[in-house]
């Protein structure tokens, strides 16, 4: 929404080059697509004006990991024991949600911390793990190992051998990886921990439903957030502050 892509399974979703999402026979052999020079609206899944210039838009590591997360769970075998165990770890997620691989970042933190998991894992699905487990030590965290390109390669290996899709972010690895940031550590975990629990906060309000007025909503609730112009103080995270829809709803009936 921010660059004014449309959302959804598109066949243009990345905002830096030309990649097909559906071109599934060369996502993981070819490495190398058109670039996008310019999002005009109208061409290519752009909808509208893009709110900020693209070179401003940075890759938060946990949006990455979350991504990961999700194509390796979506490609375990959910017959198996290894399915078995994530339910009976996670009870308050629902089979829905981790057949889909949904999952936050402190249900990660908590899983890449259990050993008992790669027991429940057989064939291809131990080394998808590992590597896994490898990037997020050691790229897409606080430390950058010297050989973070060769772990990024036997995860995409390990990753299209257990049948992975490639996703847009998955994409971002195998493409673009020198466009994340040296950095990239001093972005806090934390918010974007906060922004995706918001975002899942709104996208319960608004039943799942991506839209312009779901991005108001939230804008509209950080706004709230912001620093008090007339005594200068920072007003306190409140999540009982009405959102944008609650403050129309009460006004519809006073009125």
């Amino acid at each position: 929404m921010i660059l004014g892509q449309q959302s959804g399974f598109t066949k243009f979703p990345c905002f830096l080059c030309f990649w097909d999402s559906r071109d599934r026979s060369n996502h993981y052999t070819k490495t190398e697509w058109p670039a996008r020079d310019s999002i005009q609206t109208g061409f290519h899944n752009v909808i509208c004006e893009p709110l900020v210039e693209p070179s401003k838009i940075l890759l938060p590591p946990l949006r990455i990991k979350l991504g990961l997360m999700k194509q390796l769970v979506k490609a375990l075998d959910k017959e198996r024991q290894c399915f078995a165990y994530l339910v009976k770890k996670f009870p308050a997620l629902s089979r829905a949600k981790i057949k889909e691989g949904v999952f936050d970042g402190p249900q990660i933190r908590t899983l890449l911390s259990d050993n008992l998991f790669l027991d429940t894992l057989n064939k291809n699905e131990p080394a998808a793990w590992l590597s896994f487990k490898k990037v997020v030590e050691n790229f897409l965290g606080n430390h950058k190992s010297e050989n973070y390109r060769e772990l990024m390669a036997d995860l995409l290996r390990n990753y299209e051998k257990l049948g992975c899709l490639m996703s847009n972010k998955v994409h971002f690895l195998h493409s673009h990886l020198d466009y994340f940031p040296l950095n990239r550590g001093d972005y806090s975990e934390e918010q974007g921990e906060r922004f995706h629990q918001d975002m899942k906060g709104m996208e319960k309000r608004y039943r799942g439903v991506w839209n312009i007025i779901m991005m108001a909503d939230y804008c509209w609730t950080l706004k709230r957030e912001s620093t008090d112009n007339n005594n200068d103080k920072k007003r306190k995270r409140n999540p009982l502050h009405r959102s944008l829809e609650d403050e129309r709803v009460r006004k519809s009936r006073l009125s």
